[in-house]
Protein backbone atom coordinates (compact mmCIF):
# COMPACT_ATOMS: atom_id res chain seq x y z
CA UNK A 1 0.00 0.00 0.00
CA UNK A 2 1.24 3.51 -0.85
CA UNK A 3 1.08 6.74 1.13
CA UNK A 4 -2.29 8.21 2.00
CA UNK A 5 -3.05 11.40 0.06
CA UNK A 6 -4.18 14.46 2.03
CA UNK A 7 -5.99 17.46 0.52
CA UNK A 8 -5.28 20.48 2.72
CA UNK A 9 -5.29 24.27 2.42
CA UNK A 10 -1.93 25.62 1.25
CA UNK A 11 -0.37 28.22 3.59
CA UNK A 12 0.07 30.70 0.70
CA UNK A 13 -3.46 30.27 -0.66
CA UNK A 14 -5.14 27.59 -2.71
CA UNK A 15 -5.07 23.86 -1.97
CA UNK A 16 -2.41 21.18 -1.93
CA UNK A 17 -2.13 17.40 -2.20
CA UNK A 18 0.46 15.90 0.15
CA UNK A 19 1.47 12.31 0.66
CA UNK A 20 1.40 11.26 4.32
CA UNK A 21 4.69 12.21 5.97
CA UNK A 22 5.94 14.34 3.07
CA UNK A 23 7.43 17.76 3.77
CA UNK A 24 6.48 19.25 0.39
CA UNK A 25 3.22 19.22 -1.53
CA UNK A 26 2.92 16.86 -4.48
CA UNK A 27 0.60 19.31 -6.27
CA UNK A 28 -0.74 22.81 -5.55
CA UNK A 29 -4.06 23.94 -7.07
CA UNK A 30 -6.39 26.91 -6.87
CA UNK A 31 -9.52 24.94 -5.94
CA UNK A 32 -10.27 22.11 -3.55
CA UNK A 33 -12.14 20.24 -6.30
CA UNK A 34 -9.00 20.12 -8.48
CA UNK A 35 -6.88 18.91 -5.56
CA UNK A 36 -9.50 16.29 -4.66
CA UNK A 37 -9.51 14.87 -8.21
CA UNK A 38 -5.71 14.61 -8.26
CA UNK A 39 -5.59 13.06 -4.78
CA UNK A 40 -8.24 10.50 -5.78
CA UNK A 41 -6.25 9.48 -8.86
CA UNK A 42 -3.06 9.14 -6.81
CA UNK A 43 -4.84 7.14 -4.10
CA UNK A 44 -6.29 4.74 -6.69
CA UNK A 45 -2.88 4.33 -8.35
CA UNK A 46 -1.14 3.72 -4.99
CA UNK A 47 -3.99 1.66 -3.48
CA UNK A 48 -4.15 3.99 -0.50
CA UNK A 49 -6.57 6.39 1.18
CA UNK A 50 -7.65 9.91 0.25
CA UNK A 51 -8.26 12.28 3.16
CA UNK A 52 -9.92 15.65 2.47
CA UNK A 53 -9.51 18.41 5.08
CA UNK A 54 -11.61 21.56 5.37
CA UNK A 55 -10.31 25.11 5.69
CA UNK A 56 -10.22 24.63 9.47
CA UNK A 57 -7.95 21.57 9.11
CA UNK A 58 -10.57 19.07 10.27
CA UNK A 59 -11.18 15.93 8.22
CA UNK A 60 -14.26 16.28 6.00
CA UNK A 61 -14.06 13.08 4.00
CA UNK A 62 -12.12 9.81 3.78
CA UNK A 63 -12.12 7.29 0.96
CA UNK A 64 -10.16 4.05 0.80
CA UNK A 65 -8.98 2.79 -2.59
CA UNK A 66 -6.74 0.01 -1.32
CA UNK A 67 -7.02 -3.00 0.92
CA UNK A 68 -9.65 -1.70 3.37
CA UNK A 69 -9.16 -3.48 6.72
CA UNK A 70 -12.81 -2.83 7.72
CA UNK A 71 -15.03 -3.30 4.65
CA UNK A 72 -18.75 -2.78 5.20
CA UNK A 73 -20.89 -5.91 5.53
CA UNK A 74 -23.64 -6.73 3.07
Amino acid sequence: MGKNQHVTPHPNGGWQVKGAGNQRATVRTTTQAEARTIARDLAIKNKSEMVVHGTDGRIREKNSYGNDPYPPKG
